[in-house]
């Protein structure tokens, strides 16, 4: 089992980062990035395996065209070299975060001519940093493909971790929140010899089912692993850059341990958190690791 750290955005608002929309969590990149190598070092302190650089927000959906064009390689060179000053001389890797382009859930707002010039910097400037790529919150097969085009040959792990349709889920058959049959992405992630196939930044109710047909789909060709979200699913769920979601009460770290052992059952091997998910709940699945082995 490999234990992944938890949602970086939420832990920095928690920590009293610099935080607020439409920056999200690359406000504390900017303006006080001191608060970044802590949040890496108490995920670190829970157990985490691999932490994720804090690039999620470096995309002009939260910081602008402008900044980006003119911020975006210094801001993605200051996410990598943080993390890796913060594991050094330890074993820890390091996963270069590559967020959705266009905002999160929104796969109708994708621009596969656009996608390319905006996945260079990334890695350009915060792969070097890094032991593997980490694609996160992938909502359609066209984002993964895009991602695939840009990493393919950089000698690094690729791991492409999509994000399921948990409002109204068919059991059985999950589907991405573009509504395409999870088995498309898994097709796509076979041919593209991906290293890795996670799923992420969902309600973990709905992650065993794509563990389950992921593992049955890729045999022992990829990795499998969850990191779900903690996200308190309502019928008003503001839209992305709109405002907080809200965070669900019950998903104690006992409780988020509890979901892990399904998905460990299931098949995956690799277990962290999405958004709202916390040190004490890494802490909880680091526990959960020691007591296997």
């Amino acid at each position: 089992m490999i234990v992944l750290d938890g949602g970086m955005g939420r832990q920095l608002a928690r920590m009293g980062a610099p935080f607020g929309q439409p920056e999200w969590s690359a406000l504390a990149l900017i303006e006080a990035p001191e608060f970044i190598t802590r949040a890496h070092r108490e995920f670190i302190d829970a157990g985490a395996d691999i932490i994720t650089t804090n690039s999620y927000a470096v995309v002009p959906f939260h910081i602008g065209e402008e900044r980006f064009q003119a911020q975006g390689a210094k801001l993605l060179d200051r996410a990598g070299r943080l993390a890796r000053e913060v594991a050094a001389g330890s074993n820890v890797r390091i996963a270069a975060g590559i967020p959705p382009l266009f905002g999160s859930y929104a796969p109708e707002a994708f621009e596969p001519d656009r996608a390319p010039e905006m996945l260079a910097p990334f890695r350009e400037h915060l792969l070097p940093y890094c032991d593997l790529a980490l694609a996160e919150t992938l909502s359609s097969t066209a984002e993964a493909a895009a991602v695939v085009a840009a990493f393919t040959g950089t000698e690094k792990p690729l791991w492409l971790s999509f994000t399921l349709e948990d409002a109204d889920p068919e059991p059985g058959r999950p589907k991405l929140r573009s509504g395409e049959d999870l088995a498309d992405a898994l097709a796509l992630a076979g041919d593209a010899h991906a290293d890795a196939v996670l799923f992420n930044c969902s309600q973990p109710e709905v992650m065993a089912d794509a563990v389950a047909l992921a593992r049955d789909t890729l045999g022992t060709s990829a990795a499998i692993g969850v990191y779900a979200n903690a996200f308190a699913l309502v019928d008003d769920t503001p839209a992305a850059n709109a405002a907080l979601r809200p965070i669900r009460a019950d998903l104690t770290p006992e409780r988020y341990r509890a979901f892990a052992e399904d998905w460990l059952a299931q098949g995956a091997e690799i277990i962290g958190g999405c958004c709202g998910v916390g040190p004490e709940h890494i802490a909880a699945l680091s526990a959960l690791k020691a007591r296997a082995a």
